[in-house]
């Protein structure tokens, strides 16, 4: 979409009136069919009991590492059931999701569960490190637990959908809840997000859209920190729902997941520098 800013004014406004209608007409077709599939994600997952000794377990088949699901605000792990069949149909074998409660009132506390979710994975599997997929605020989540509470030690990557990095201030909307109020721009738990992480180990890939109207702005979904190792993707043509959905951000999650770039330029740096020609490095369009 480089060509995009040289069209003239009225094909921009024509182009984007046209996306629109067809991400918003996606996102309700989503909704419906996950509406369908809440009831199943409400409980827990059944897991098999840790070994004795899960250090001493076989190696085979052991080359990928787990990999944990954790859903956005009020919903449940199946949100995640076609990525969890892509993810296994391309060779995944340890594929964990993890409710939290609705109810749950802070950020750091549910990043706390996710961090005793994350040994449990470890101890049961043998895996040393685990990646991680996080939806809207289960990317927050994630991230916290990786900068703040040591889960860089244990988390290779952690790949963000539609999370709101900088706070978005359609939380605005349910300020009722004081997980929306930590998620607003501003917020104490914005603030100590910024504060500089030295020797971060977790390898972050950020995928936002240019459609997505949960995050305002859209850039917020960006992950933006000097300290952070950071792969951004900006995906064109659908919404928010749909970033855990459409295969086109399956294609480029099972990319990052299997430690390669999501398309052909370098841009998994340090300091990430934006350059002009668009707001991030990596992109690709599913309209």
């Amino acid at each position: 979409m480089q060509f995009f800013p040289l069209l003239p004014l009225c094909l921009r406004r024509a182009w984007l009136s046209a996306a629109m209608l067809r991400a918003t007409a996606l996102e309700l077709a989503v909704l419906a069919g996950h509406l369908v599939l809440y009831p199943s994600g409400m409980a827990a997952e059944q897991r098999d009991p840790v070994p004795d000794d899960a250090s001493r377990l076989p190696t085979a088949g052991r080359a990928r590492r787990p990999v944990v699901l954790l859903h956005g605000f009020i919903d449940n792990r199946s949100v995640f059931v076609l990525l969890r069949r892509s993810l296994s149909r391309h060779g995944w074998r340890h594929l964990e999701s993890l409710n939290y409660s609705p109810l749950t009132c802070d950020i750091r506390t549910a990043a706390e569960l996710l961090g005793r979710h994350v040994e449990e994975i470890r101890a049961r599997t043998g895996h040393p490190e685990v990646d991680i997929v996080g939806h809207s605020l289960g990317g927050l989540i994630a991230r916290y637990y990786v900068q703040c509470l040591g889960g860089d030690t244990h988390v290779r990557t952690l790949v963000t959908l539609g999370t709101p990095h900088a706070g978005t201030r359609s939380a605005r909307l349910v300020s009722a809840h004081p997980i929306a109020r930590q998620m607003r721009p501003g917020s104490d738990l914005m603030a100590e997000l910024r504060r500089p992480a030295p020797g971060c180990r977790t390898r972050f890939v950020s995928f936002w859209s240019d459609l997505d109207t949960l995050m305002v702005p859209v850039e917020t979904a960006r992950l933006d920190h000097p300290d952070l190792t950071v792969q951004s993707v900006r995906v064109s043509g659908i919404g928010h729902l749909a970033l855990p959905v459409h295969p086109a951000v399956a294609t480029g999650i099972r990319q990052a997941l299997g430690d390669e770039e999501i398309g052909s330029e370098e841009n998994n740096e340090k300091n990430e520098k934006h350059e002009e020609a668009g707001p991030s490095r990596g992109a690709f369009s599913v309209a």
